[in-house]
């Protein structure tokens, strides 16, 4: 008796009526070889195929009646562990291919229990979409999480995007579903079809894919492997040593897709470095930090609403293309950090929202799961399975691309339940707060993770609240992060420098205030692109006066935001001096820089960096009290601000701002010790395209006592501009 004849027809018609309406959830039952004693039976299924045979035997198969099935009966021994399929479609074609339901599962039992339990920090290279060979058959294995789904399908360009050709095998509990696709490669388009428990029939694209088609279109593109070859192993032995609390870092924020273009066209990784590094080099910033460059479907959301988590965009290239360009940068001597978004998702159909019918990414309440501000959806970091997904995307950006620190986007909105939200529109955690104890746990173990596997890796919150000991360590009781940007300094120095000089001495306190608090975290001092959009003006726009006090206030707010406690974030083309807001559509006016005005700021940048490099004083203690001390923060009537930078080995260097456009002749000022002090910096210098006013290289101090000091000395003060003073090394 035949092996096919000793199966219960009735099961299998039913279940071959669920594989015919893409219903079943476990196609492996049907398909593929089975064997009972010394006989198998292969079956293959292929919706409108006329014919099927196994070529290698030289044996057709034998169409069920009435169904898209083709069986063959065989001796055990004569049917190979893998065989080849012949198909002659419907429209006259034909195809061979290994058959993908003669494989065993290809994720491991032990990977799927460290995902479960939402430590598995390199689930992506297990889930999505890689190439892989079993047994020498050289394929694609896609995997993806979908616990509510009934049944999911993989649907591309090699199935004609049909999801009843390849559904997929369930993993039991662990909401994982798999398979190996034999003779699919690199470049292939696939999406996953899903249907639901309700039995909606949905598309999704991969959550893990490492690359995806350009916009407007969402499909993941199967990969190659890496044939990237680093050459940075000095600059990661270098920052691995890295003392970053106590040396000098400025940072460059960039937006990829307008800093340059090419008549209008995008640029590649490669090229973009290529023309960066000699740009930054002559600048002196230490790091670059790119609006996120994972993908994202609309250019307008400039990258924070996210959909490839594992993906660089691929509107500038490759995933080799971008490894290019890190490693080009290291190279160097530039670091490269990198904003990324785990606070929130869009509802894009193609994206995680509801990706298996269900709540799954994000919470099902909408008063924890959606942003309305925004219109985007929360992650669940409650849910181990999402949990590892942000986390092992970090752990990716870090290890893949050798990225050298995240910017975590929105932070606040992370840490509070009540964010931006009415009244009774939140629901308190089960202490009755409004904390959100869950994503505080998600960021402990993510600041844990980074500085524990990536040494001289760093995080920096965006967080604007009062939350206690952001920038310190989990073991203190902090949230963990490097460094936190110091919205407070940022808000409370624009807000002073766009009224007029001559009402600027009523809102001295806007300038003092922040040495209260200045220590109490690793600060970044911003004036990032969120400055620079939405009606707020560029920054020079913000400025007030004519043209010529527009850029002295501009030169001395960037002089007060170089020597001022925290490391230094500056959006791209604030340097040039632009005078309108930032467009992403469109890249910056470089031509600007042959004016003298705007190629003074953009100097005057570049040496203020140097200045900061160079001097100890203004970099070595950011983080400490011990670093500043004010030399008078009260002469609020005349508007004049004056402090010291020291270093660790008290070496001292001055600073004093004159808000006012009024030139202050014999202005005395205290100072710890007499003899000669160096002006060296000056930003009213005519290289600067300031008026030239100054103090002939230097003064001398004499012993006469002033502002509690035993030494002084008298200065001229220039209009609107900032002037540091340094003793010569011995």
């Amino acid at each position: 008796m035949s092996l096919a004849a000793t199966e219960n027809d009735t099961e299998l018609a039913a279940a071959l009526d669920r594989l015919a309406a893409a219903l079943h959830h476990d196609p492996f039952q049907i398909l593929g070889r089975h064997q009972h004693d010394d006989r198998a039976v292969v079956r293959v299924f292929r919706p409108g195929a006329k014919k099927a045979s196994l070529p290698d035997l030289g044996l057709a198969m034998t169409r069920r009646e009435d169904t898209d099935l083709f069986e063959i009966e065989l001796p055990a021994n004569e049917v190979p562990a893998h065989y080849r399929i012949n198909w002659e479609l419907a429209d006259g074609s034909s195809r061979t291919a290994y058959d993908p339901y003669s494989f065993p599962p290809t994720v491991s039992d032990l990977d799927l229990y460290l995902f479960a339990q939402g430590r598995h920090w390199h689930v992506y290279r297990h889930l999505g979409a890689h190439p892989y060979t079993i047994d020498g058959v050289t394929g694609v294995r896609f995997a993806v999480w979908a616990p509510n789904a009934k049944r999911v399908s993989v649907v591309g360009d090699f199935n004609d995007w049909d999801g009843r050709i390849h559904p997929m095998r369930s993993r039991g509990s662990s909401g994982v579903w798999e398979l190996f696709l034999p003779d699919v490669g690199p470049g292939a388009l696939y999406k996953y079809e899903l249907r639901g428990a309700d039995g909606r029939l949905f598309i999704k694209g991969d959550p893990y894919a490492n690359l995806w088609q350009r916009r407007p279109d969402t499909a993941g593109r199967v990969a190659p492997p890496s044939d990237h070859r680093w050459q940075d192993a000095e600059w990661l032995e270098r920052r691995a040593n890295h003392d970053w609390q106590h040396t000098a870092m400025s940072v460059y924020e960039l937006h990829l897709g307008s800093w340059q273009r090419d008549n209008g066209a995008f640029i590649n990784y490669r090229e973009l470095a290529q023309r960066l590094v000699p740009y930054l080099q002559q600048l002196g910033f230490t790091h670059i930090e790119l609006l996120p460059v994972t993908e994202h479907p609309l250019d307008a959301s400039w990258g924070y609403q996210c959909t490839g988590y594992f993906a660089p965009t691929s509107r500038f290239g490759t995933p080799d293309d971008f490894r290019t360009f890190v490693d080009t940068l290291h190279q160097a001597g530039i670091g490269v950090l990198l904003d990324w978004v785990p606070g929130h998702f869009p509802k894009d159909d193609h994206g995680l929202s509801r990706f298996d019918g269900t709540a799954l990414y994000e919470y099902e309440d909408p008063r924890k799961g959606e942003h309305r501000d925004w219109g985007t959806l929360i992650f669940n970091y409650g849910r181990n399975e999402v949990k590892n997904f942000l986390l092992a995307s970090a752990v990716y950006w870090l290890e893949e691309f050798h990225i050298d620190g995240l910017r975590v986007d929105a932070v606040a909105s992370m840490l509070y339940l009540d964010y931006s939200r009415d009244p009774g529109d939140w629901s308190p955690n089960e202490h009755g707060g409004r904390e959100h104890l869950e994503a505080v746990a998600f960021l402990r173990e993510l600041n844990e993770l980074v500085h524990g596997q990536f040494p001289g890796a760093i995080t920096i919150a965006e967080e604007s609240t009062s939350w206690p000991q952001v920038s310190r360590p989990v073991w203190l009781g902090g949230l963990g992060f490097s460094m936190k940007w110091n919205m407070g300094w940022m808000h409370d120095s624009l807000d002073y420098m766009q009224k007029d000089p001559i009402h600027r001495h009523y809102h001295h306190d806007r300038l003092t205030f922040g040495l209260l608090y200045s220590f109490t975290e690793n600060f970044v001092l911003p004036f990032s692109h969120d400055e620079v959009v939405h009606g707020k003006g560029a920054m020079l726009s913000k400025m007030p006066g004519d043209d010529w006090q527009q850029f002295a206030n501009l030169r001395l707010l960037y002089a007060m935001q170089w020597t001022y406690p925290g490391k230094k974030l500056l959006f791209m083309g604030s340097e040039l001096a632009t005078r309108d807001e930032w467009n992403e559509d469109v890249a910056l006016d470089w031509g600007l820089a042959v004016h003298p005005a705007h190629a003074g700021v953009q100097r005057l940048l570049g040496d203020l960096n140097r200045l900061y490099r160079n001097d100890p004083a203004l970099h070595r203690l950011d983080f400490s009290q011990d670093g500043f001390e004010w030399i008078d923060c009260h002469d609020a009537s005349q508007s004049v601000l004056s402090y010291l930078r020291r270093d660790r080995d008290g070496h001292c260097t001055v600073v004093v701002l004159n808000f006012t456009p009024v030139i202050r002749e014999d202005y005395r000022i205290g100072l710890p010790h007499g003899g000669w002090w160096q002006e060296v910096f000056n930003t009213d210098a005519e290289c600067y395209w300031g008026s030239n006013v100054g103090n002939g290289g230097g003064v001398q101090a004499d012993d006469t006592p002033w502002m509690n000091r035993a030494c002084s000395a008298r200065l001229v003060l220039p209009p609107l501009a900032a002037v540091v003073l340094r003793q010569p090394a011995d």
